[in-house]
Formats: structure tokens, sequence, C-alpha cells
């Protein structure tokens, strides 16, 4: 299935998304609860907000995307700090809430890698190595599910 995104003419950054001082948080807790410094940190939330955004604007779409393990840990992380994740899925999904909804098992079907692409073409920055990482393991989101 092909996603209907318009190209944007210029780069979007993730932090325009975010707070400034939900965004120094969420670092802050990746820091505390991962082996990384800050700069991995940023790298890594950075992705999150970037794919939370484009699952937003392409929910519905049966795309069934999903990131990998790695990027995945900043999403969770943000997802557990749920005042700031449910307020973060209120301003940008129109007040809905983004559902989280994890398969058991790793897809192996590419959709790591398509992902990336997508949200790339939602005019972000993608951080290939934080993508490549994974993008044998793919992604554990369910098939078939509107969700991320």
């Amino acid at each position: 299935m092909t996603a209907t995104l318009e190209t944007p003419t210029t780069t979007r950054d993730p932090r325009q998304f975010v707070d400034p001082q939900v965004w120094d948080r969420q670092i802050a807790l990746l820091v505390r609860d991962h082996p990384w410094d800050t700069v991995m940190a940023e790298r890594c939330f950075g992705q999150a907000i970037a794919y939370l955004i484009t699952a937003m604007e392409t929910w519905g779409q049966g795309l069934e995307i999903g990131c990998g393990p790695l990027v995945d840990m900043a999403v969770h992380a943000f997802i557990l700090d749920t005042v700031h994740y449910r307020q973060f899925c209120a301003t940008h999904f129109d007040g809905k809430f983004l559902e989280h909804v994890p398969e058991i098992e790793f897809k192996y079907d590419g959709s790591v890698t398509r992902t990336a692409d997508l949200i790339q073409a939602n005019g972000f920055v993608i951080d290939r190595p934080l993508w490549e990482r994974d993008a044998l393991r793919c992604t554990p989101c369910a098939p078939g599910s509107n969700c991320h």
C-alpha cells in the first residue's frame, strides 16, 4: 500500500513537535534508563518523534509501519511518561490517542526500512544507522492494527 503524503519543501524538525521541557525530560529519562549518553538519547528520541508524527499523519492508511527495537526504546520511554505522551497525542493527533499494540514476534518483512523511507518522505531527516541496525529484525508492531 502506498502512503499519501505530499513531499514537503522543507525539512521538519522533531523538536518543533515537543515542548522543550518535555524534550529535555525525555533525554534525561533515556540517559537514566539506558546505557546512552545524551547524544545517543537525542538521536533516538528525535527519530521516535519523527516516527510518531508520521504514524499519526498516515493513520488509517493500513501501512503497518513500525520502528526497530533501538528507536522503539525511545518510543516506549515516551509512552511511559503518560501525562506528556497523552498531551503530545492530543496536540498532534486531533485530540485522539495513538495506541501502541506490540506483537510478540518480529515480522522480518522489511517494515523498518519501509517505515524509515516513509518518515523521510514525510519531511524528516532519517538517522540511517539507527534504522539499519534493526532492518533485518524488523518491527514487532501488530499486523492489521491502526497503531504504531
